[in-house]
């Protein structure tokens, strides 16, 4: 199996962020907008199409914020992810429309019913994806905030 590169945005406007929201066996679940690196294509662009495909949003990427690693055989969900090593590089992005100028995406995942701005604060209430990434988000590890790498997390 081959180790594949995603790239993600982390939108935050109003003190709310924006999420896919997305339904499988175990009910909702939310994760960040974004998906697969095409060969040759940079990761910045990689963000910019997934952003159209998925929540139909231009968005201009900044900084990258962090990279998680992925290795589906040790987490939760290795009865259908064991063969899955990714990694994701999730990038500060802002949208280059209004907040409710959104077309429709072009291409959402299979299981995505819609995106959702969702009140930073609430993150914890919510099944996301990345899980560890919500404290990073809300500010509330203050000893790791300049952690990049977030390793094997789910």
């Amino acid at each position: 199996m081959n180790i594949r590169n995603s790239a993600k945005a982390v939108i935050l406007k109003d003190a709310k962020l924006l999420l896919t929201k997305n339904r499988d066996q175990e009910g909702l679940f939310y994760i960040f907008p974004g998906g697969g690196q095409d060969h040759g294509e940079a990761l910045t662009d990689t963000v910019k199409r997934e952003c159209l495909e998925e929540a139909g949003a231009k968005v201009e990427v900044g900084q990258l914020l962090h990279i998680r690693e992925y290795i589906g055989k040790n987490h939760e969900h290795t009865a259908f992810d064991s063969g899955v090593h990714q990694i994701e590089y999730y990038f500060l992005c802002e949208l280059l429309q209004g907040t409710n100028e959104f077309a429709v995406p072009t291409n959402p995942d299979s299981h995505q019913l819609g995106i959702e701005w969702v009140a930073v604060e609430d993150l914890p209430t919510y099944r996301i994806y990345p899980k560890a990434i919500v404290p990073f988000i809300q500010g509330l590890a203050e000893d790791k905030t300049g952690a990049v790498y977030l390793g094997d997390v789910n």
